[in-house]
């Protein structure tokens, strides 16, 4: 095996200079050794405000066209909220789902999305991110619902460089850190000295406004 030369603190070269002009097998153990798995037991307010805040297009893998559904009513939530929602269930294909064209698979979609998320039970959940990772360009967050757990899904993802959120409903965060859920006398865990901005008419409906120092979680 070929002796690889260390990269200097002093090389005079951009970082993507560097990147481009090192082996990829070099940068592919760089990137593993770096790697550190996050805790999925509990995660910071400020980490799924950030996913939240940065994602504009979510592809939902499973849901389902009856309006009685967890899955139409997290899809038609995070659509009134502003987020471009995209079905994908393939006993679907050839129907809309809320307006929205249903897609068989993720490959399937014509326009780069920035979030999946999985609306299926947990085994399905490796072969859904595996599909996710050979998207052109990738999705920046794999979000699996409640009850959704799949760790070698979450490790493959992270090694890849993707933001992972697991057992939890973006609708539910959303709504908790906007403070949606606090008009209706459950307790967010979150205190602000912020008033919540409203997102068009209506008090039920947040906007969700990035973290401050001020905010604080109980």
């Amino acid at each position: 095996m070929a002796r690889l030369n260390p990269i200097r603190i002093c090389d005079s070269r951009s970082l993507p200079q560097i990147a481009a002009q090192t082996p990829t097998s070099f940068r592919s153990a760089l990137a593993a050794s770096m790697f550190t798995r996050m805790n999925h037991e509990v995660y910071d307010d400020a980490y799924i405000r950030g996913i939240l805040n940065t994602v504009k297009t979510i592809a939902m893998v499973g849901i389902s066209p009856r309006d009685n559904r967890p899955s139409y009513f997290a899809f038609k939530y995070l659509m009134e909220r502003g987020y471009r929602m995209i079905p994908v269930n393939p006993g679907q294909v050839g129907q809309s789902i809320l307006g929205q064209k249903v897609y068989a698979r993720l490959s399937d979609i014509p326009e780069p999305v920035d979030m999946v998320d999985i609306f299926r039970t947990s085994e399905y959940a490796l072969p859904i991110v595996k599909e996710a990772l050979a998207l052109k360009p990738p999705p920046q967050v794999i979000w699996m619902q409640l009850t959704v757990r799949n760790d070698e899904a979450a490790k493959l993802a992270e090694r890849a460089g993707l933001k992972v959120v697991m057992n939890r409903c973006p609708k539910i965060e959303y709504g908790r850190l906007s403070s949606e859920i606090s008009w209706m006398g459950v307790n967010s865990r979150t205190l602000s000295s912020r008033r919540a901005q409203t997102l068009g008419s209506g008090v039920q409906r947040m906007r969700l406004e990035p973290a401050k120092e001020s905010d604080d979680t109980c």
